[in-house]
C-alpha cells in the first residue's frame, strides 16, 4: 500500500502491468490526498500463456491493490481494443461495479467478446467520442485520435486541479493509414503549446528503433502486387484486429478479380463489428468458408485466422490436413502478414514448415514488406516531444530493454525529467515529481480453464514436473497388523517403456516398493503415512538412478 501522508491534493501514476512486459497493459491514475485518494484505471489487458505455462491461457495483473481501494476507485477508461489493453476487462471489472469508458469499436469488441465467450458478468459501458472531454470523479479526459493496428485507438489527456498527462496508449505517425483515423497532430500541438507543465506516459515498444514506422499503404501495395501476379489460391494470415490489413487484402483482391472468403470466428467478428460501425463502406461482403471449394484456384483469397499458430486457428488446421473445408495445394500462396509474438515464434514456423512440405509457397516478412508496427520508432517519438514540451516523460509498454532505451532517447532530447519505472512503482506527478520504488505489490493471475487464479493455486510447477518426469503411481492395501492384504499395484505415466529393455522402469518401480515394503518392520506398518513416505522414496530414488529423471511419484496406502 501507499504511504500515507497528508497534505495538498497529489496527482500520481501507477502502473500494475504492462511496465517491465510486453502485454497485461493496467496503468492507474490517483488524485487527492493518499489517505483518500481516487483512482481512475487506463486499460485491462492480458498476455497469452507459452509453453512454459501448460494450460494456462491468458494472464493478466493482480487487481488486490485496487480491491483494497474499494470505493476509491471511479472508472475504467480503454484506449482500445486489443487483447494487451482490453482482454482481462470482463474477467476482472465485474468485481468493481463502476463503468467503461470506450469509443464505438471498443465498446463494439466488448459486447462481442462477452457473447462469444458464453461470459456471464457484465460491466457497464459508457461510449465516449474522440475530441470530446469527458469527468470520472476528479479526472478530465479527452480522448485524441491516434493511428494504430486498429480502428478508434485514443491517446489520453487526463487533467485534474494538480496537473495533466498525455498517456498516448498505442500510437504511432501514419501519413496514410488504412481502416483507422490519422493521428491528430493538430491537438498534440495545441496542447503543447499550452505552457501548463505536463506528464507524458508513452508507448515503448520501439523504442529501440530507428526512424519511421513504415505505412499500412505501403503494406496494401506490396499485398496486391503479391496478389496480383499470384496463379493459384492465396491464403493471408493475419492479426484478426488489424483491420486495415483486412481492407487492403479485400482491395487486392478486387483489383485481381477475386472474392474474399473468410475463415476463422475472429476474422468474421471484427468484419462484422467494422461494418455495423460504417469502417468497411465500398468493401465488398466476405464469403464464408463453405463458398472455397465452389471457386476456380485463381478467383479467391483467403483471409484466416491463427498468425500467432494458434493450434485451433484455421492456418494451422489448414497446414495439417484437418480443416473441415478448406485446403493448400502444390502452387498455392500463403502469405504471412504478422509477425510472431515473443514465445509463439516456433509455433508459427511449425505451420510455415507443414506448408512448404505440401507444396505451398510462403511469404513472410523475411521475404517481403507484408507487415508494419503499430509503434512509434525513434523519430516519431521525437517528433511528439517537440509537439507536447513534456516536462516529465515516463516510459511504458515494454520489455526493460525497451523502457530503458526510451528513457536514454528522452534524456537526450532534452526532456527535462525521464523516470525509468516497472510495475508496482508510485510516481508522484504533481505538484513535484517523486518516484518510490516499489511501493505496491503487484502480481499475477492465470485464467486456467474457466477458473481465474493465482500462479500458487493453479499448480503450473506440478504440470510441468509432469510434462517432464511424468507419474508413478503406487497402491497397497495394510491390515491393522500391519499385514499386506493386496498389492502393491502400479501406474506408470509419461515414462519411457522400451519393447527390448531387460530391466524396464516399471521393474525397478516395483522392486523399489517391495524392497522398502519389506525393510519396514510390520508392526509399523500400521502408520500408513510413514510407509507410503518411504516407499515414494524409495521408488523415485531407483527410477532416478536408472532413468536419470525424477519423476512424481504418489503412494496410496489404505488401511482395513
Amino acid at each position: 500500500m501507499a504511504k500515507k501522508q497528508s497534505g495538498q491534493d497529489e496527482m500520481v501514476f501507477l502502473p500494475l502491468g504492462g511496465v517491465g512486459e510486453i502485454g497485461m497493459n493496467m496503468g492507474l491514475y490517483g488524485f487527492g490526498p493518499p489517505e483518500n485518494r481516487k483512482w481512475l484505471v487506463v486499460d485491462c489487458g492480458v498476455s497469452f500463456g507459452g509453453p512454459e505455462l501448460p494450460g494456462i491461457e491468458l494472464v493478466m495483473p493482480d487487481p488486490s491493490f485496487l480491491e483494497d481501494e474499494g470505493d476509491n476507485v471511479v472508472g475504467l477508461v480503454l484506449t482500445h481494443a486489443h487483447e494487451d489493453h482490453y482482454g482481462a476487462i470482463l474477467d476482472i471489472w465485474p468485481a468493481f461495479d463502476r463503468p467503461v469508458f470506450a469509443g464505438r469499436f471498443g465498446a463494439a469488441m466488448l459486447k462481442a467478446k462477452r457473447i462469444s465467450n458464453n461470459i456471464e458478468d457484465d460491466v457497464e459501458i459508457q461510449i465516449f467520442t474522440p475530441g470530446v472531454p469527458f469527468q470520472v470523479g476528479p479526472f478530465k479526459i479527452e480522448p485524441i485520435e491516434v493511428s494504430h493496428s486498429i480502428p478508434e485507438s485514443n491517446a489520453l489527456l487526463i487533467e485534474t486541479p494538480a496537473g495533466r498527462v498525455i498517456h498516448t496508449g498505442d500510437w504511432k505517425i501514419d501519413p496514410s493509414p488504412i481502416g483507422t483515423a490519422p493521428t491528430n497532430i493538430k491537438r498534440f500541438k495545441e496542447i503543447g503549446s499550452d505552457g501548463r507543465p505536463l506528464a507524458l506516459i508513452c508507448d515503448s515498444t520501439n523504442a529501440m528503433k530507428e526512424g519511421d514506422s513504415p505505412s499500412e499503404t505501403e503494406v496494401g501495395v506490396n499485398l496486391e502486387r503479391l496478389i496480383a501476379t499470384a496463379k493459384n489460391r492465396v491464403a493471408v494470415t493475419i492479426f484478426a484486429s488489424n483491420l486495415g490489413r483486412m481492407i487492403s487484402i479485400a482491395r487486392a483482391a478486387a483489383k485481381a478479380d477475386r472474392q474474399v472468403v473468410a475463415a476463422g470466428r475472429a476474422v468474421h467478428r471484427i468484419a462484422g463489428i467494422a461494418r455495423e460501425l460504417g469502417l468497411m463502406e465500398g468493401v465488398p461482403e466476405f464469403l464464408d468458408q463453405d463458398a472455397y471449394g465452389y471457386l476456380p484456384r485463381d478467383k479467391v483469397v483467403l483471409i484466416a485466422t491463427g498468425s500467432q499458430g494458434e493450434s485451433r486457428a484455421a492456418m494451422a488446421r489448414i497446414a495439417d490436413g484437418s480443416h473441415p473445408v478448406i485446403d493448400l495445394s502444390p502452387g498455392d500462396m500463403a502469405i504471412f502478414s504478422s509477425w510472431a509474438i515473443p514465445g509463439n515464434e516456433k509455433a508459427v514456423q511449425d505451420i510455415q514448415n507443414k506448408l512448404v512440405d505440401k507444396g505451398v509457397e510462403v511469404v513472410t516478412g523475411r521475404d517481403e514488406m507484408i507487415h508494419v508496427s503499430g509503434h512509434p520508432r525513434r523519430h516519431e517519438l521525437a517528433q511528439l516531444y517537440d509537439w507536447l514540451k513534456p516536462d516529465v516523460l515516463i516510459p511504458v509498454h515494454g520489455e526493460p530493454m525497451h523502457l530503458e532505451a526510451h528513457a536514454t532517447f528522452g534524456r537526450e532530447k532534452g526532456i527535462k525529467t525521464v523516470l525509468s519505472i516497472r510495475n508496482g512503482d508510485m510516481v508522484q506527478l504533481f505538484p513535484n515529481t517523486k518516484h518510490h520504488r516499489g511501493e505496491v505489490r503487484t502480481g499475477i493471475l492465470y485464467l486456467d480453464g474457466n477458473l481465474l487464479c493465482t500462479p500458487e493455486e493453479s499448480n503450473v510447477r506440478d504440470r510441468r514436473r509432469l510434462a517432464f518426469g511424468g507419474v508413478a503411481i503406487v497402491s497397497l492395501v495394510v491390515n491393522g497388523r500391519g499385514q499386506i492384504v493386496s498389492g502393491p499395484e502400479f501406474d506408470l505415466d509419461g515414462l519411457p517403456d522400451l519393447a527390448d529393455d531387460d530391466d524396464p522402469l516399471s521393474a525397478v518401480a516395483q522392486s523399489a516398493a517391495r524392497g522398502a515394503i519389506k525393510s519396514f518392520p510390520e508392526k509399523r506398518r500400521a502408520d500408513t503415512g510413514r510407509l507410503a513416505e518411504a516407499i515414494r522414496r524409495a521408488v523415485r530414488s531407483e527410477l532416478n538412478a536408472a532413468w536419470g529423471r525424477k519423476p512424481i511419484v504418489k503412494v496410496f496406502v489404505h488401511k482395513v
